[in-house]
């Protein structure tokens, strides 16, 4: 399997793509995904990211974000690729898929923003920052991580 980020050097600095942190319509990494749809799309995204994009692995985050919104992916991406704004994405997920009440959503993000703490994820999360050369409890969270890989976080800074 091909490690996100391990293609190029630590820090992977990819202009475009947003932190899993932001938020689109009160849910969290939605707007990574479109982000990774539109640069996949454009050519700019690391070849090695390639395999984990979409619902490939049950477990990615594109495919817990789809799931979560009972949409299909390749559908997501067709739409996002006639182009828009995030606004409309979601709207269109919303409407093709489900909405989600507030209280899932809060579920949702708190699900995501913490997954690699002290959970199935962790022992994954410590050998990606192995593979980076630091150690664990660096970071956290994948959430983390994965803005600590992309260079929006500093090692302890957090």
């Amino acid at each position: 399997m091909v490690v996100l980020g391990m293609a190029n050097a630590y820090p992977t600095l990819i202009p475009g793509l947003r932190s899993p942190f932001d938020q689109v319509e009160g849910l969290v990494y939605f707007g990574r995904m479109v982000d990774k749809i539109r640069l996949a799309a454009a050519g700019k995204l690391p070849e090695a990211w390639q395999a984990a994009r979409g619902t490939a692995s049950r477990t990615s985050f594109d495919a817990r974000c789809c799931r979560f919104l009972n949409i299909e992916y390749a559908a997501l991406e067709a739409e996002v690729l006639k182009g828009g704004t995030d606004a409309q994405w979601i709207a269109w997920a919303f409407a093709k898929g489900r909405r989600p009440s507030e209280e899932e959503l809060e579920v949702w993000n708190g699900f995501m923003t913490k997954r690699g703490w002290r959970d199935a994820a962790t022992q994954r999360l410590h050998e990606r920052l192995a593979e980076i050369g630091l150690p664990p409890g660096t970071v956290e969270t994948m959430f983390e991580f994965i803005d600590l890989d992309e260079g929006r976080l500093k090692p302890g800074s957090r």
